[in-house]
């Protein structure tokens, strides 16, 4: 491998064209070789912009031998498939959430990428900002006492339901894998991973993938998290932490992108102070992460968590139905 690692991108979603590929570049650590689309016209719109060469067809762009490492922005429902061929060719894998449909799709890949001595990454980049490093750190300071509760909520108004895949039953949509998986995580984030889904519920209304849900979690201490989500709310992006001398919020839990500067709200008995932190690229910090686990060889610890998350998903599915 050379100095720079020679990544190369399945699919021209959204999000890697607007936030992940700049922040591979900007890192330093990546060489763009490629980006794949099934249509090459497509293919070519974004090699030109991001200077690096079209091909059509994901297969042409796994097995290349010219690169190191796969993006993959697809669908949730297209990952199993494209995650398993990268790892077969010998290719490191960064995917964007969730992971994989299920627990059964999950440990198939971690199973492989264990064999093939393999990075696989999930994209959680939320994970990465500094402000979770505070709250942690207050958490450890004793600023609030003891925890006794957490609540997080994630959701938005609709999008256009026949264009937008999160609609789409056969692409692994639904609020579960999308926004339910943001605050699944903040759960064993924050309280470990030693978590029992007691209770859960999911709603399908006129659709067939869920558009809202809702969990109950106790870790192994006994501590209780409640966690709601939905394409059809209010919008919410938020983690409070209710503790025996205190609460502790944070407002913009899951996408304090580049530039905006997160508020933690700590509340005690007479005092609630507002604490405005400093912006954060937590896109640049986890792509300079994942570099690092692949150069170092250290990813255990990844495949734990991505365990740990696949399997709490699972049970809140199980457990709804």
């Amino acid at each position: 491998m050379n100095n720079k690692i020679r990544i190369g991108i399945l699919g021209c979603a959204d999000i890697a064209n607007r936030l992940v590929i700049p922040n591979i570049i900007q890192t330093g650590k990546f060489d763009v070789v490629a980006v794949a689309s099934r249509s090459m016209e497509k293919a070519i719109e974004f090699s030109n912009k991001f200077n690096c060469e079209p091909v059509e067809g994901y297969e042409n762009l796994v097995s290349r031998k010219d690169i190191d490492a796969i993006y993959i922005p697809l669908p949730t429902g297209m990952h199993y498939e494209w995650i398993i061929n990268s790892l077969n060719a010998g290719k490191h894998v960064l995917c964007e959430k969730a992971l994989a449909i299920d627990i059964n799709e999950t440990l198939s890949i971690i199973d492989l990428a264990r064999e093939k001595k393999l990075c696989v990454f999930e994209n959680f980049m939320f994970v990465f900002h500094s402000q979770f490093d505070f709250v942690k750190k207050q958490i450890k300071q004793d600023i609030i006492g003891d925890i006794r509760l957490l609540r997080s909520s994630f959701g938005f108004p609709p999008f256009n339901v026949d264009s937008n895949i999160r609609y789409k039953k056969e692409l692994g949509g639904g609020a579960l894998l999308d926004a339910g998986a943001y605050t699944t995580m903040a759960v064993h984030l924050l309280l470990g991973q030693k978590q029992q889904v007691l209770s859960s519920s999911l709603e399908e209304g006129n659709w067939e993938v869920d558009f809202q849900g809702s969990a109950m979690f106790k870790n192994e201490t006994g501590i209780i998290s409640q966690v709601a989500f939905g394409f059809d709310n209010f919008y919410q992006n938020n983690i409070e932490l209710w503790g025996s001398k205190g609460k502790m919020t944070i407002e913009r839990a899951f996408t304090a992108g580049p530039g905006f500067m997160p508020k933690v709200i700590i509340e005690t008995q007479n005092n609630k102070t507002e604490i405005t932190l400093p912006a954060d690229n937590h896109f640049q910090k986890l792509l300079e992460k994942f570099a690092e686990c692949i150069v170092t060889n250290q990813y255990d610890f990844l495949f734990e968590q991505i365990i740990c998350q696949s399997s709490l998903l699972t049970q809140i599915r199980t457990l709804a139905s």
